[in-house]
C-alpha cells in the first residue's frame, strides 16, 4: 500500500531543505496538486517560475512546460518531474516541419502555441498560450498569420480577429477526442448545467457550448457564474480544483475519455524521487534559448 501522508511529509522535508518551489498544471493527479506551492494552467506557470525566489524548481507537467521554465529562468534550476511526460501535440511539428511551412508563407507572422519545443519557438516571432492567444494574434501588424500547431486553437482564434489564419495540422490528442454526441448525451443527463471547454477541442464542439476558455479563465468563469451545475470540456484534472474553490456546485466531465496520459504520468513518487537524486534537470542550448527567449518574453509583454 502507497504511504501517500509519509510522501507528502518527505517531500515537505525536502523543499525545505533545497529551497525548492513545485509548481504544478491544472491537468495533474489531486495528491500532485495538494504538494505543489502553485498550481495553475501554462501562462500562469511561466509567470510564476519567474516571479519567485527559489532557485529550484520542481515541475510538474509535461515537457514543453518545464522547458518554457527552463528558458525564462537561466539563472534557476528546473527538473521535470517525471522525464517521461511529454505532449503529443509538441510531437506533432519539428523545426523543419515550420521550416518548409515558412518557406509557403514568408509573409506571416508565426504565432506558437507554447504546447511546443524549444527549437520550434526558437523559429517563431511570438508564442502564446490558450488564455491570450486572441489577444497575441491581435497585437500583430501583419495581416496574415501562421499558427502552430493546434489547428483548433487556431481555428477559435480565426473566428474572433479579422487576420488571415493559416492554420497548421495538429491537435490535442485529448480534446480531440470530445466529439458533439459526447455533449449531446451530458446534456440529456444534465440539462440545466453550463456547458465549458477548452478552445483545444473541435469546432463543431466549441459550437454546442455555453463556454469557451483557458483552464484559467474557466476557474474564473464558474467560480463567479450563478449557475450551479457544469459540463466541463477539458482534462478532468481540472475539476478537482473547481471542486475544491466551489464545494456548493456540481462539476460533471462531459465524458471519461478526457483524461490526459502524459499529465498523469507525474505521481508523489515522481516529486519525491526529483527532490531526493536532483533528477531529469531540464536544459536549452544556450543559443536556441535566447532565440525561444525573445518569442516568449512578447508573448509575456502582450499579456
Amino acid at each position: 500500500m502507497r504511504d501517500v501522508e509519509g510522501m507528502k511529509l518527505r517531500i515537505e522535508a525536502l523543499r525545505r531543505e533545497k529551497n525548492a518551489v513545485i509548481v504544478a498544471h491544472n491537468y495533474q493527479w489531486p495528491e500532485v496538486q495538494d504538494v505543489a506551492d502553485f498550481v495553475g494552467d501554462s501562462l500562469e506557470l511561466a509567470r510564476t517560475t519567474v516571479a519567485v525566489p527559489q532557485r529550484t524548481i520542481i515541475f510538474c507537467g509535461v515537457h514543453f512546460m518545464a522547458e518554457s521554465s527552463a528558458i525564462l529562468n537561466p539563472d534557476k534550476t528546473v527538473y521535470l518531474a517525471e522525464l517521461t511526460a511529454g505532449c503529443p501535440m509538441a510531437n506533432m511539428i519539428t523545426v523543419d516541419d515550420l521550416r518548409v511551412w515558412k518557406e509557403k508563407y514568408p509573409d506571416a507572422a508565426v504565432v506558437c502555441y507554447v504546447n511546443s519545443s524549444a527549437a520550434v519557438k526558437a523559429e517563431s516571432d511570438i508564442c502564446c498560450t490558450s488564455a491570450n492567444a486572441v489577444k497575441v494574434v491581435e497585437s500583430l501588424s501583419a495581416p496574415r498569420v501562421l499558427f502552430v500547431p493546434d489547428r483548433n486553437l487556431g481555428h477559435y482564434i480565426s473566428r474572433k480577429t479579422s487576420k488571415e489564419m493559416i492554420l497548421y495540422p495538429g491537435f490535442c490528442v485529448t480534446h480531440q477526442r470530445l466529439k458533439p454526441e459526447h455533449v449531446v448525451a451530458a446534456k440529456e443527463m444534465h440539462p440545466e448545467a453550463v456547458v465549458v471547454v477548452h478552445p483545444e477541442c473541435r469546432p463543431e464542439v466549441i459550437d454546442m457550448a455555453d463556454q469557451v476558455l483557458s483552464t484559467s479563465g474557466m476557474l474564473r468563469f464558474v467560480t463567479s457564474s450563478p449557475a450551479k451545475k457544469f459540463l466541463i470540456g477539458t482534462e478532468e484534472g481540472l475539476i478537482y480544483r473547481m471542486r475544491q474553490d466551489n464545494p456548493d456546485k456540481e462539476f460533471y466531465t462531459i465524458t471519461n475519455a478526457l483524461m490526459c496520459p502524459n499529465m498523469k504520468k507525474t505521481t508523489l513518487e515522481s516529486v519525491v524521487t526529483s527532490l531526493e537524486l536532483d533528477r531529469y534537470r531540464v536544459t536549452v542550448a544556450e543559443d536556441m534559448a535566447a532565440k525561444a527567449k525573445r518569442a516568449l518574453d512578447r508573448m509575456l509583454a502582450v499579456t
